[in-house]
């Protein structure tokens, strides 16, 4: 069964970080690119930030630019979203989700894909 499962969401002060893990099962991440998606309440599902398959480029919504970097480890079959300087409009629900990707194509934010993680909740308040 394919499966990607995100896990570190939780609750953080403003200011605060914290990093959002997507692991894979039944398929091997190498061969795909990389997003993640939020959704906060009453607002559509926003591309966050992707990341291609041989790491050759990453990409990021104008709103977490310099804030959040997107990693992956293939030997792990996991992709990593280090969220810094956290604000409360940074409070959703975080996917990740993947793509089928050729080897050496850039990746794109809001890419439409059938593989989808269930979410984990991220709650930026004092």
């Amino acid at each position: 069964q394919l499966q990607l499962v995100e896990s570190g969401g939780g609750w953080v002060q403003p200011g605060g970080s914290l990093r959002l893990s997507c692991a894979a099962s039944g398929f091997t991440l190498d061969y795909y690119a990389i997003g993640w998606f939020r959704q906060a309440p009453g607002k559509e599902r926003e591309g966050v930030s992707c990341i291609s398959r041989r790491d050759l480029s990453t990409n990021y919504a104008d709103s977490v630019k310099g804030r959040f970097t997107i990693s992956r480890d293939n030997a792990k079959n996991t992709v990593y979203l280090q969220m810094n300087s956290l604000k409360p409009e940074d409070t959703a629900v975080y996917y990740c989700a993947a793509v089928r990707s050729a080897l050496y194509e850039l990746c794109r934010l809001n890419f439409s894909t059938d593989k989808w993680g269930q979410g984990t909740q991220v709650t930026v308040s004092s």
